[in-house]
């Protein structure tokens, strides 16, 4: 076990306290499970699951004095990263330190995206867990590259011994099972998982045993989704074609919408069945099995950046040779608290996508709700609100 960790994370690693530890170590104190937590100081989320995550450790490990401490210590980084009203994780209870040996055999290692040593160094200083050493910043590098990893905090799970990924979605792990009754989180056999009732969009329901022999598809998608939508489109007439040919095949869609509303919305163009929009625990369990990130809207926020930003550019320059100030700022808002207050604050609709004018001196807002936005889009609404020509809407 010791050649692969070695292989994987170095010689040696640190505790908060700045000790070194020997990686081979790992193998005598018998370690059948290895956590990897990507994640930066200067995140508030990742501030926030250290605070759940110092008490899950100490839960698993039966270390309930280092989980309170911790706890606290990942909390107060909460509050003074996060602003007041921030939850930090629930104290372990009091058995803890009942738990069974097997669950003693975790360890979490601390990969690091920092670019400030002091920064780096007072984060990890409260971690229960260890730490990839702040210099081995191209060891960190191929970590993140090997597990692509795409947006933090993220927490995967690996076993010790062959080095394969076990979990992918270790912040479900910590929000579905925070006892750790079901260690060490390897994949479940499907039938288990689904198990319970399924929809159709008229209401009606069937047991999941129902389709044993079938075939089956599992869809992850969301309204709030462009290419989730677009490809819907293509999925309805494919699935058609199959039902037509007598194929025993079906669809599940397990939804990520933001509200029962939207999920309803969108499951009514869809003639395949769906996970209840209320049974939040096995949509989970479903995303831990196939390994689906919870909030993976970075790739999706990138793309609509390099859809707008050339026309940005283009008005910016325009009005700069003028020697005028631009009379808009451009952004893309993407799936976070701030996109989720705005969102409140200004009563906007959930769709996606969403073109949207905020004029907040005259307390208005111009909206565009379309299936797809394209730069000729994107061009002509810009154009039509500087002509003056779209009807504002009250915030």
């Amino acid at each position: 076990m010791s050649g692969f960790l070695e292989e994987l994370l170095g010689e040696k690693l640190v505790t908060g306290g700045g000790e070194e530890v020997d990686v081979h170590s790992l193998s005598a104190r018998g370690i059948s499970l290895l956590g990897l937590y990507f994640g930066c100081s200067l995140s508030a989320p990742c501030a926030q699951l250290s605070a759940s995550l110092a008490a899950f450790y100490g839960r698993l490990r039966g270390d309930a004095a280092a989980a309170v401490a911790a706890a606290a210590a990942a909390a107060a980084a909460v509050a003074a990263t996060a602003g007041p009203g921030t939850a930090a994780g629930s104290e372990p209870g009091a058995g803890a330190a009942e738990e069974s040996e097997p669950r003693r055999r975790l360890e979490i290692v601390f990969v690091s995206s920092d670019q400030d040593q002091q920064q780096w160094q007072d984060f990890v200083r409260d971690m229960p867990w260890l730490a990839l050493p702040y210099k081995e910043k191209h060891r960190k590098l191929k970590l993140w590259n090997k597990y692509r990893i795409s947006n933090i905090p993220s927490l995967i799970f690996l076993d010790a011994t062959s080095g394969k990924v076990v979990c992918r979605n270790g912040l479900l792990v910590i929000r579905d099972d925070p006892e750790g009754l079901e260690f060490p989180w390897g994949p479940k056999p499907f039938r288990e998982v689904i198990s319970g009732p399924l929809l159709r969009n008229n209401e009606q329901s069937l047991e999941s045993s129902s389709l044993e022999g079938s075939h089956v598809g599992v869809y992850f998608s969301a309204h709030w989704c462009p290419p989730c939508r677009s490809l819907t489109r293509v999925l309805v007439e494919s699935y058609r074609k199959i039902k037509e040919a007598g194929q025993q095949f079906e669809i599940i869609f397990v939804s990520a919408d933001r509200s029962e509303e939207s999920f309803k919305q969108y499951f009514s163009e869809m003639p395949w069945l769906a996970v209840p929009y209320t049974d939040e625990a096995r949509r989970s369990r479903l995303n831990r099995l196939y390994g689906i990130q919870d909030s993976e809207d970075d790739g999706e926020s990138e793309a609509a950046k390099q859809l707008i930003q050339p026309i940005a550019e283009k008005i910016i320059a325009n009005y700069k040779a003028k020697e005028e100030e631009a009379p808009l700022l451009f952004f893309v808002a993407g799936e976070d608290d701030m996109t989720d207050s705005l969102r409140d604050y200004t009563n906007l609709p959930e769709a996606a996508p969403l073109l949207t004018i905020l004029d907040m001196s005259a307390r208005a807002k111009y909206v565009m709700d379309v299936e797809e936005i394209t730069p000729a889009i994107v061009e002509a609404f810009v154009n039509d609100f500087l002509a003056e020509k779209l009807k504002p809407e009250p915030i």
